[in-house]
């Protein structure tokens, strides 16, 4: 964890970005994505569901309907946040990170950036825009949030809250090595097609677990991270 910065949780008042913005001409792609976020992204974010059960979806379980007492057991939840870092290029990105090898827990998967919260964090976009800025430099004023997807619940007993933002290019990464091996960019189209998500199996624990799987390249984009994507699908293109 790094030093924490100057802070303003609502970037989106923020001038330095909104002149960005005005200076990134033809991005035709990024205000049809703007509008259906505003449409169909949560716009606060949604009541942490710590209680022990039910687990609602979206969750790791969604596909493993009986290992809820098997995997984590009937423990609430703990928060945390992460950032969808959606890059304003032509076409847009989602900017994902590898975790290093020598961590205790998901060691070497790919992730979004953001962890617990801090006493100091202002809510869940405050606590994923800390966490980017610590695990990769992303500096948060080139970050405009614009809304929430549903709360994801993890087998390892998390409640995730994803803060999804619009990222203006022109800024420069700095990766904590300790906690971050690699970021990389993939089109949003690519994650967004559902004939790119699979449903793949791991024994785990004794167990079989079916999990969400989107591979990329060399990079296999699965469990958690998947899922937010996934739900991410649902929220913005799912029909009503």
């Amino acid at each position: 964890m790094g030093q924490r910065k100057g802070r303003a949780c609502h970037v989106c008042d923020n001038k330095p970005f909104a002149n960005m913005i005005a200076s990134v001409p033809g991005l035709v792609e990024l205000a049809a994505f703007r509008t259906l976020a505003g449409e169909r992204l949560r716009a606060a974010p949604q009541d942490l569901p710590l209680s022990a059960e039910p687990v609602p979806p979206p969750s790791d379980f969604d596909l493993n309907p009986s290992a809820f007492a098997e995997w984590s057991g009937p423990a609430p939840a703990r928060p945390a946040a992460v950032l969808v870092p959606v890059i304003a290029r032509n076409p847009l990105t989602i900017l994902l990170t590898q975790r290093t090898p020598h961590l205790a827990a998901h060691a070497g998967q790919i992730a979004f950036p953001g962890g617990k919260p801090d006493p100091g964090d202002l809510g869940p976009a405050d606590t994923a825009l800390r966490e980017a800025e610590e695990e990769i430099g992303l500096s948060r004023d080139y970050i405009e949030p614009i809304g929430f997807l549903d709360v994801y619940r993890t087998g390892t007993g998390f409640a995730v809250t994803p803060v999804v933002g619009v990222v203006m290019p022109g800024f420069h990464l700095s990766l904590n090595s300790n906690e971050v091996a690699a970021t990389f960019e993939v089109p949003m189209s690519f994650l967004m097609d559902p004939a790119n998500h699979r449903i793949d199996a791991l024994r785990l624990g004794g167990y079989d677990r079916r999990f969400y799987a989107m591979p990329y390249g060399e990079r296999y984009i699965w469990g958690a991270t998947a899922g937010i994507l996934r739900n991410m699908h649902d929220k913005l293109f799912s029909p009503r």
